[in-house]
């Protein structure tokens, strides 16, 4: 019998922030900068992996270990100038935080952003208060789909287990990578991957954004 929710893990680029299309974009720029021709729905569809697992899908291993990180510092430096300004939250993440806190869950942040990024958009979310663990891909080796920074949330969540917890997630990678570390997945729309992929990468539950989570919380995963 499934344990009850005691703590929900959330990823934040298209889960929390409209901001999937902006990063597609940042890395089109900065492959265009090095030569390297990617087109927007190419990049768009690695969104939600971190720069370590992204860059091998474009580039070979020689030239990953040649100019990725140069290559990777000058995608973040363009996206924080360039795109950062234009990121919204999606309708309802700061209520829903609330919901969830009033019903004794404890909220993580697990994302494969770096970790000043992660800094900025609980900022900008208004959710400093209400967030009780935060994980970036600063503090992991590998980013999702690999599991590590899951494992690293629920290792500052500890003594909760993994049976206790479920991710929130907008891509298949968030799946892949929770289903490793041993987590559920529910998923949502908003962050523009199909139904399809996401409920094949094992996501128990889909709905369009956190608002509609919200909506729908008694008859959610999270509530049983």
């Amino acid at each position: 019998m499934t344990k009850t929710v005691r703590a929900v893990i959330f990823d934040i680029d298209g889960t929390l922030l409209d901001s999937v299309d902006l990063h597609a974009q940042a890395w089109v720029d900065a492959f265009a900068h090095f030569g390297v021709t990617v087109s927007q729905d190419q990049a768009r569809s690695q969104i939600g992996k971190g720069g370590d697992q992204l860059l091998p899908v474009f580039l070979d291993a020689e030239r990953v270990e040649r100019e990725g990180e140069a290559i990777e510092a000058y995608r973040s430096d363009l996206f924080k100038r360039d795109y950062l300004p234009k990121v919204k939250p999606f309708p309802g993440v700061r209520a829903l935080f609330q919901h969830l806190k009033g019903e004794g869950i404890t909220l993580a942040l697990a994302s494969s952003g770096k970790g000043s990024e992660v800094a900025h958009y609980q900022s900008l979310l208004e959710i400093e208060d209400l967030t009780d663990v935060v994980v970036s891909s600063d503090d992991v080796e590998r980013s999702k789909p690999f599991p590590d920074i899951f494992q690293a949330a629920l290792t500052k969540l500890a003594p909760l287990s993994a049976e206790a917890a479920i991710v929130i997630g907008d891509t298949p990678y968030d799946a892949e990578a929770a289903n490793k570390a041993g987590l559920r997945t529910v998923g949502v729309l908003c962050g523009g991957f199909p139904e399809a992929g996401l409920s094949a990468a094992g996501c128990i539950a889909l709905y369009r954004d956190p608002q509609d989570l919200l909506d729908g919380y008694r008859d959610s995963p999270l509530a049983r």
